[in-house]
């Protein structure tokens, strides 16, 4: 008699899965002794990495997805140095090209994008003058920074270095001003994430110092897609330069990202970040050849890194601009 909580020694599904394994090789050995010799070779090299793939239990969408990688279309891509990649149509929500999009990672300075849809969605005034202050102060990873204690700026000066050169100091004196400082600003930014659908992605504080801060290129590409719709993070992640008064000196700031300057580029929005954990990260909402993309680098190899994967995607995606030239799946 069976019994309902009986602990089987194997998986059922493992077993199918071994069997069938085995009935493709027996099914590959025949269709090599009958065929040609030259039929043979090709059909015993066509088999074997199937074979090797089911007994290993891999999925037909995983084959699919190996196969588009080898294939010729994505050659160009294979010398990406960044480690998580994502390519995405937003408007179609279709998946370009992806590399470990689903993992985790910290996420750096990119962590500045949520920052400023807090900011921006908690409608405070723009106008209101914030005050850098010891609190404001790198702790955890001894930066420097530009903005010296005791400066004051408008909240929309520091939003506005915030994005365009990653000044940290100022994206921690945004999230200490929100309605019950630093800790209700980054229960804020959770709570928007999982708003927008990031369910993998976790924050710690506003700046994108701490590793803490995680995400993945999906999640990512959703907080892209929620930043490019709004005006402000659009001016200020790629304006060239802003020049604030502290004191009676002048300090000018710089945009992070040099793919700016560069007149093959039209970015409608972008976003750079580093920490060691994190390696280069970038972010950013383009159009090429008429067409919007948002691309996602995670942890690019060498500083400059992160902008020759960029280029190199924007260079795939005009030879394979055409609809339907492009392989993927929709965005979940």
């Amino acid at each position: 008699m069976m019994l309902a909580n009986a602990t089987w020694p194997y998986d059922y599904k493992d077993v199918m899965k071994k069997n069938f394994a085995r009935f493709a090789i027996v099914v590959a050995l025949a269709l090599t002794a009958l065929a040609p010799p030259a039929m043979a070779r090709s059909v015993t090299a066509t088999a074997k990495p199937v074979v090797h793939a089911l007994a290993n239990g891999q999925t037909k969408a995983k084959l699919a997805q190996r196969h588009r990688a080898n294939s010729p279309r994505f050659s160009r891509l294979t010398a990406l140095r960044s480690s998580a990649i994502l390519i995405l149509d937003p408007t179609t929500r279709k998946v370009l090209y992806q590399k470990n999009a689903s993992v985790v990672m910290p996420i750096a300075s990119v962590t500045k994008l949520m920052t400023a849809l807090v900011v921006i969605g908690a409608g405070q005034d723009m106008g209101e003058m914030l005050v850098i202050s010891d609190a404001d102060v790198d702790r955890l990873k001894y930066s420097s920074s530009r903005l010296r204690i005791g400066t004051r700026l408008t909240r929309a000066a520091m939003l506005h270095i915030a994005l365009m050169s990653s000044e940290n100091r100022a994206a921690s004196a945004l999230g200490r001003h929100y309605p019950g400082g630093t800790a209700r600003f980054v229960a804020a930014m959770n709570a928007k994430a999982g708003v927008l659908g990031m369910r993998n992605t976790r924050f710690v504080e506003p700046t994108g110092l701490a590793s803490a801060n995680v995400s993945t290129p999906e999640d990512l590409a959703r907080l892209v897609v929620a930043a490019q719709q709004q005006p402000l993070i659009r001016k200020y992640s790629t304006d060239r330069d802003h020049t604030i008064e502290q004191g009676r000196h002048r300090t000018v700031y710089r945009n992070s990202n040099r793919l700016i300057a560069s007149s093959g580029w039209k970015i409608g929005m972008q976003k750079t970040g580093y920490i060691s954990e994190a390696g280069r990260c970038m972010v950013l909402h383009a159009m090429v050849k008429g067409r919007a993309v948002v691309m996602v680098f995670l942890d690019a190899h060498g500083k400059f890194a992160r902008a020759r994967d960029a280029n190199q995607v924007r260079s795939w995606l005009v030879s394979n601009r055409k609809p339907g030239r492009y392989d993927g799946g929709r965005a979940r």
